[in-house]
């Protein structure tokens, strides 16, 4: 079975003279996340989720995004969600939360670039359910921030988090932790 692997991270728009290196990024991980024959989940949203998920689909890879909405009039008006760049959507109705939860327990590795509030509830989920997490660091957000947290705010969950600041890397050392994990 293939293995899924979510991006989450900041929808909104990167600081400027920030955005083309973040999205290069995100973009990278995506086509590494296609090259090793990985589905990749997103929340069916904007920002750097979504330039992974696309970059993913444009290098051959299954790209899913995980909607909010209850349907494609609900995503595209409601939460103002694109529909292109995504092979499959799953709307769940759940709203945003709720989204993330689904998003996250369908996911065998959870990677996260940047990131807000949302990203910062998807991180913890992720960590609550025992997850492989990876944190693209010098992207900012959550991702900087996450192991900070994680050191001030400890709890016992069985989660593997781990730090890279390079997309391949990152992707590469969370795929041997989770195939280590598989392994056992």
């Amino acid at each position: 079975m293939k293995v899924k692997v979510g991006v989450m991270g900041s929808a909104g728009e990167a600081p400027e003279g920030e955005a083309e290196g973040l999205r290069a990024k995100a973009e990278a991980l995506g086509r590494a996340m296609a090259a090793r024959g990985c589905v990749t989940l997103t929340g069916g949203t904007t920002g750097l989720p979504h330039a992974a998920g696309a970059a993913a689909r444009a290098a051959g890879g299954l790209h899913v995004g995980v909607s909010p909405a209850s349907d494609a009039r609900e995503h595209v008006g409601r939460y103002r969600l694109p529909l292109e760049g995504t092979d499959v959507l799953v709307y769940t109705g759940f709203g945003l939360k709720g989204r993330n939860v689904v998003l996250v327990r369908s996911c065998d590795v959870v990677l996260i670039l940047r990131g807000g509030t949302g990203t910062l509830n998807e991180l913890t989920v992720a960590h609550d359910e025992g997850r492989v997490t990876g944190c693209l660091t010098g992207t900012g957000g959550v991702a900087d921030e996450a192991e900070r947290l994680l050191n001030v705010l400890p709890k016992r969950s069985g989660a593997v988090v781990i730090f890279d600041e390079d997309p391949e890397r990152l992707l590469e050392r969370c795929l041997e932790a989770f195939n280590k994990r598989t392994e056992d």
